[in-house]
Order: C-alpha cells, then sequence, then structure tokens
C-alpha cells in the first residue's frame, strides 16, 4: 500500500484519473462488506460440522482506522455416526461399492465436512463418465445429512437419482463411427459442411483445407469404435490434438446414433492455425573491454509435410570487437560467428521396428537436425564444424521424459592461421606468442581436423513442475558418448594405435574422437508458502577422453559463470582451478585469448537461491525478488595442459572454489519472466590466500585494487559486481 501511496496520490489526495498499477490500493471500510464476510465465516463453519457456530463482528474506529473483530462461537462439531446409500439403478450401485476405497473420503466416525461431499459427488461423475454413462451428470448425485440426533451426531445419506426424463435406468454408451473435420482456413468454419464418403477405420476423415494427410491426425484419436464411452479418452484426444500444435481450436462433441440406442458418433471439430511464422532476434554480449552484436532469423513451418511436422530454418551472426581509445567502435573486430541450420521433428518415433502406441502421456517426436558453424578468432584459428544427428524424444509419464540420439555425427576442420614456418606470419605470432605457449593446450584443439561418431542420452524427472510453487526434486542427467563404435571396429581389423605418440586410428584420413561425457543437474524446490520457495542446485559434469583420443573436443569443453552459473561472473571468465590471467603479460594476446583460455573438462557449481514476493501489482505484472548463494569453479583433468594451478586437487578443493552472492529481480508478467541479477564476488580463486576474500576490497579499498589489477592484467578490468539480464528463471 505504501509503494501505491507514493506513486498514486497528489497533494494529499488519492488520484481519481490515470492510476498507476503499482502496488495495493488501501482497504476501504465497507459495513455491508463486514455483514457479508459475518455470514461467510459462519456459512464456513457450519459445513465444517459446526452445525450450531455463531459469529458475530465488532467494528471499533480511531483516528479514521477501522479495525475488525469476528467472534466466533463454534460449539461442539458433529461426527458422522452412520452412512447409508439410496442407489436405485443396480448396476450404478454395485460400480460405485466397488470402486469407492479407492478413492472416498467418508467413513463412520469422521467429522461431518461438506468438502468431503464435494469430493465424492466429483469422483462418482467422473467413475461413471469413465464406464460409458455419456448422459450421467453431477446433480444426479444427492447428500441427506441427518442431524436430528442427540450427542451431536449426523447421518449422512448418499442418493444416485436416476434419470428424471425416463423411467429406464442410466444408459450405457458405446463409440460409433467418429468424423473429423477441418475447417478450410483459421476463420473456422462455413455455414454448410460436405463430409468425405469414405470411412476407413470407424473414422470418416474430411479436411476441408486440403493441408493435412489423415494418419498424424487419426494417430491421436483415442476414442475408439466399439469401446465404451469414456471421458479419459475424450480429454486424452484433446491434449494430444493440441500438443500436436497446428491446430488453434479443438472441439468435440457426440451425435446419438438413429439406428442404434446406445451409440454415440463422436464429432471431432478442428480449426487450424497459422502454419508458417518467421522470428527475427538480436543480442547485445558485452564486457568492459568488448562489445558485439548477435543477429539471427528464424523461419519455422509448423505443418511441413501435411502431418504436424515442425521444420524450422535458421540464419545466425555475430561479431565481437575490442574498445581501442580514439577508434570506432568496431575497429578491432577480433571474432567472427556464422551458422545455418535446419532441423525436422516430426510428431512419431519413426523406428524399423514397432512399438506400442507412446501417446498417452505425451507425443513422442523424432527430430533429424543439421548445422553448420563457422568461427574466426582473429590471427589465431578457424574453426568449421559439419553436424547431423537424428533424436528421439519420449514420454514415460508427465514427469519422466527421455531423449535419446542414436546417431550424433560431427566433423571438424579448423585450423590455425598463423604458421611459425612461413615469415611472413612471423610478426603475429610474436605479437601473440604468450597466447599460443600458455593455450597451447586448447588453440590445438580450435585447430584440429577430425570427426566425432556417438550416441547421447539425457533424462530428466519433474520438468513439468518446474514453474510451480511446490516442493519436489527436479533431476536431469545426460551422457555424451563418442568413438567406441569406431574403435571396436578397428581393433577387429587388427589396427593398433598410441595416440600419446600422434599415431591416431583414422576414417578417410581423419582421427575420430573417442571420450565420455556424463553431466547432472539435482536441484531441491521447497515451497515456503503462497509466494516464496527455497531452491538448492548442483550441477556436476565431466569430460574423458581416451582410446583414440588424449583431448575432449573443444566444444565440448565446460565453462563457468554466466547468468545460470555462478552469477558473480561473467561467462568464460572463471578458472579453471587457481588460473590467473597474468601469466600472459602481452595485453594483447590476452585480449585476443578472451573465451579460449579458461575453459576446462571438469565442472562443479551450487546455487541456493530463496526467492519472495516483492510487489504484487507492479505494470501489470508482478515484481518478485530473490537473494541467492553460488559457489563453484572448472578445472583440467586431461594432461598436456602447460599451467598445473588448473587442474583440479580434492586436497585444494577449498582454495579452488569461488563462491558469490546477490540480489535478483523477476518481473513476471504470465507468460514470461524478466531477469535481473546482481552478482557480488565474495572469493575468488585466482589470487592466493587471504587475497581470494575479495569482498574486504570491495568493502575497503576497491579502486586502488582495482587500479593494480588493470596494471598487470590489461586489458582486462576487476569487476566486484556482475549485471545479468534474462528472460526465464536460472533454473
Amino acid at each position: 500500500m505504501g509503494i501505491y501511496n507514493i506513486f498514486n496520490t497528489k497533494n494529499g489526495k488519492y488520484r481519481k484519473t490515470n492510476i498507476r498499477p503499482l502496488g495495493s490500493p488501501p482497504p476501504i471500510l465497507d459495513s455491508t462488506l463486514v455483514e457479508i464476510s459475518r455470514s461467510q465465516i459462519e456459512k464456513f463453519l457450519k459445513s465444517k460440522g459446526f452445525f450450531n457456530a455463531e459469529v458475530k463482528s465488532e467494528i471499533k474506529v480511531k483516528k479514521k482506522k477501522a479495525k475488525l473483530i469476528f467472534t466466533a462461537k463454534t460449539g461442539e462439531p458433529f461426527m458422522v455416526n452412520k452412512l447409508t446409500n439410496e442407489i436405485p439403478d443396480e448396476t450404478v450401485k454395485s460400480l460405485y461399492l466397488n470402486s469407492k476405497n479407492t478413492f472416498s473420503r467418508l467413513r463412520e466416525g469422521m467429522q461431518y465436512d461438506e468438502d468431503s461431499l464435494s469430493n465424492e459427488r466429483e469422483e462418482i461423475y467422473h467413475l461413471l463418465r469413465q464406464n460409458g454413462y455419456y448422459d450421467f451428470v453431477r446433480p444426479y448425485v444427492k447428500f441427506s445429512p441427518d442431524s436430528n440426533q442427540n450427542n451431536n451426531k449426523v447421518k449422512v445419506k448418499l442418493i444416485i437419482d436416476n434419470p428424471i426424463d425416463s423411467t429406464d435406468k442410466h444408459k450405457v454408451y458405446r463409440i460409433g463411427e467418429t468424423n473429423i473435420v477441418i475447417a478450410p482456413s483459421t476463420e473456422g468454419f462455413t455455414d454448410s459442411i460436405k463430409f468425405n464418403k469414405r470411412s476407413f477405420n470407424g473414422i470418416r476423415f474430411t479436411d476441408l483445407s486440403g493441408k493435412f494427410r489423415r494418419n498424424p491426425i487419426t494417430r491421436y484419436d483415442f476414442i475408439k469404435r466399439g469401446e465404451r464411452y469414456n471421458i479419459d479418452d475424450e480429454k486424452l484426444t484433446y491434449d494430444r490434438l493440441y500438443e500436436l500444435n497446428i491446430f488453434k481450436n479443438v472441439k468435440i462433441d457426440y451425435l446419438k446414433n438413429k439406428d442404434t440406442a446406445d451409440v454415440i458418433d463422436p464429432v471431432i471439430l478442428l480449426i487450424p492455425q497459422k502454419r508458417m511464422s518467421n522470428r527475427i532476434e538480436g543480442e547485445i554480449p558485452f564486457n568492459n573491454a568488448t562489445v558485439g552484436f548477435t543477429l539471427s532469423n528464424t523461419y519455422t513451418n509448423n505443418n511441413f509435410l501435411r502431418g504436424g511436422e515442425k521444420f524450422q530454418f535458421q540464419v545466425k551472426g555475430g561479431l565481437q570487437s575490442r574498445f581501442i581509445d580514439g577508434k570506432s567502435i568496431f575497429s578491432d573486430i577480433y571474432q567472427r560467428d556464422f551458422s545455418v541450420s535446419a532441423s525436422l521433428t516430426v510428431p512419431r518415433l519413426m523406428v524399423p521396428f514397432r512399438i506400442p502406441m507412446m501417446g498417452k502421456n505425451g507425443i513422442p517426436y523424432t527430430t533429424f537436425a543439421s548445422s553448420y558453424l563457422y568461427a574466426l578468432q582473429k590471427d589465431i584459428t578457424i574453426r568449421r564444424i559439419f553436424i547431423n544427428s537424428i533424436t528421439y524424444d519420449w514420454v514415460e509419464t508427465k514427469s519422466k521424459l527421455h531423449s535419446f540420439t542414436p546417431l550424433n555425427f560431427e566433423y571438424r576442420f579448423g585450423s590455425v592461421l598463423i604458421d611459425t614456418n612461413d615469415k611472413s606470419d612471423w610478426d603475429k605470432y610474436l605479437a601473440n606468442k604468450q597466447l599460443f605457449e600458455q593455450n597451447s593446450y586448447n588453440i590445438t584443439l580450435l585447430g584440429r581436423k577430425d570427426f566425432t561418431l556417438g550416441m547421447k542420452y539425457a533424462y530428466s524427472l519433474n520438468a513439468d513442475k518446474l514453474l510451480q510453487n511446490r516442493s519436489f526434486i527436479y533431476f536431469r542427467g545426460n551422457i555424451d558418448i563418442a568413438g567406441n563404435m569406431l574403435q571396436g571396429l578397428s581393433r577387429l581389423m587388427g589396427n593398433k594405435h598410441d595416440p600419446s605418440n600422434g599415431d591416431y586410428g583414422k576414417v578417410l584420413g581423419l582421427p575420430f574422437n573417442q571420450y565420455v561425457r556424463p553431466e547432472i543437474d539435482v536441484r531441491w524446490y521447497k515451497s515456503l508458502g503462497a509466494e516464496s520457495q527455497l531452491v538448492t542446485r548442483l550441477n556436476m559434469g565431466v569430460g574423458y577422453a581416451y582410446g583414440n583420443s588424449t583431448a575432449m573436443p573443444f566444444e565440448k569443453l565446460f565453462y563457468a559463470g554466466g547468468s545460470s552459473g555462478v552469477r558473480a561472473w561473467q561467462a568464460r571468465t572463471l578458472g579453471p582451478g587457481n588460473y590467473n590471467r597474468e601469466v600472459i603479460t602481452s595485453a594483447e594476446a590476452r585480449s585476443s585469448s578472451f573465451g579460449i583460455d579458461q575453459l576446462g573438462q571438469m565442472r562443479i557449481e551450487a546455487n541456493l537461491e530463496y526467492r519472495f514476493l516483492l510487489i504484487r501489482k507492479f505494470f501489470g505484472g508482478k515484481l518478485n525478488g530473490a537473494t541467492f548463494l553460488d559457489a563453484g569453479n572448472i578445472w583440467n583433468i586431461a594432461p598436456g595442459n602447460p599451467q598445473p594451478q588448473t587442474y583440479f586437487k580434492f586436497d585444494k578443493l577449498t582454495d579452488q572454489i569461488a563462491l558469490g552472492t546477490g540480489l535478483g529481480f523477476r518481473y513476471d508478467v504470465q507468460f514470461f519472466v524478466f531477469r535481473f541479477d546482481i552478482g557480488l564476488k565474495l572469493k575468488d580463486p585466482q589470487f592466493v590466500g587471504e587475497d581470494q576474500w575479495v569482498i574486504g576490497k570491495f568493502i575497503n579499498g576497491g579502486k586502488t585494487f582495482k587500479a593494480n589489477y588493470l596494471a598487470t592484467h590489461s586489458p582486462d578490468r576487476y569487476r566486484f559486481l556482475q549485471y545479468n539480464f534474462g528472460i526465464g528463471m536460472p533454473f
């Protein structure tokens, strides 16, 4: 209310026009609402078994502020001493009595509670609609409580009436022929509809738009001819047809068959949605010494082959430039990126063998993807990567998701731009000599020509609950394995290789990668009330090369920092281990190596975040807050890196862990969450001993510390605070 008053008062009076949606308006006393509240409290108590409850209200006014007091005399609660039923339809009665133990909350000896009666009515309605009773409606179920007894006892009688307009009992219906009709356009149906003359397997498919194939649509119709009507099959059909993401409206009606009294014919009316879309996105990544931009265009066709297939084609490009005094902003472009990618997602599992229907918990998908990436690091390397994959995604339950990539082919043909044997490149080499000496390991990876043939698998638990304020555990684990099949074939052919001596197994003249890369993400979400939540997270991953490889591919290395990791550090500026960029004494080499030298084969990150409500009404949305504590780092574990301080050592783990804290703001507009986090460094592992606790420098002597750091790390500047912008929650 204080926030509301700041923005909506003028000269001591409340605004009557141009009211700004910030905060909550002051509650004005209304005696009519007081009486309504008193009556509602009394009704609530009686619904909970306090039949003799009396509630009185009192208003006390002092200095134009009212205090409301509601006083309730509940009396003794009434207890259920007998449950009876009156169900004239013996079939319905038998069905209810045989099933009630699975859902009923009613029992003798319980306190009378109308919520339990309402639950019983809803469960009976659902039970009968599951078992063919299409005409059954909730008003058929009634309860007759009798409290005219001694000792606060009440009898409860359940009544399930027969149909009013018929002497017959409740009728069980079977499913007849289904009509699936697709509207001619996104505008909907015209006045007259001409049905398809042909029917196949109990389904008459009529596509008035001419843009859909039959099988991909009928595959997710679970209302089958000859089966009993079941409301669950109806709901499942609704869910899957909407999930195809090609219809903006789905409506299921039933027509009673004229020839057979106990048959109903479903009619599924579908209105298609817009088929094609184009999205242009841009971002501006920057730090204290560089600035750049990325621009992408994504074309999407949601019904590419007339069967709900989703085709996407994306073109993306960007560059990064260094700031140089006295020159234009893009005078020194040191990094360029360009990529082209295409994917086709089919709403079923395309496998060469028969599998059971898997659509009851969610639509399975098969995705064919191909992409090409070109990346230039000025005067250092060029990376070219061609990737092709086939991925299967399916739903075991709503909370258990699987993703399996049986074929993942990656062809890399990078190159190092400076040849030390070429005299024309010698000046470039001298300028970047330290960069090549200190980061020879990663630069060698960037310049390798090789390929990867492997597979991937990912499993996630409770991903459907991530946007809910509930208590649960989220888990996601994935593993990337490559090279084993090729290594096995190589051994069967009698080939022997020693990668440590540069003797790699090759296919088509190129060495192949062999590695394993598991990663897990475990989170515990604890609800602390309607508007607050505590989240803890542990993310760990490791990449290990073996067999035909001595090193992981460059793109498979881990980095730390960023808006979803240790947020007090910019991405790719933390670690590995106790690594300090001071070892690169050349300012130009230090600038050129950004994004290359701070990578590793192992990562451990942990986060603790408390989320809470700040302002309920804030420019049409809610403003939430967060406080957090992050810890983590990356490390090297493979031999060959010239920096020993970058390696993981268990006895030095406490000295190698980075700590950061901060505050966050989340602007929630229901469909999107805009996030802004401010991270503050507490402990920085690039320093030694007590100097790691940089929070002391931030509080006292920060300017001197930053000036000394710039003198030894130019053009890098030390930043105690890191700002992170994003859409969606960090985890």
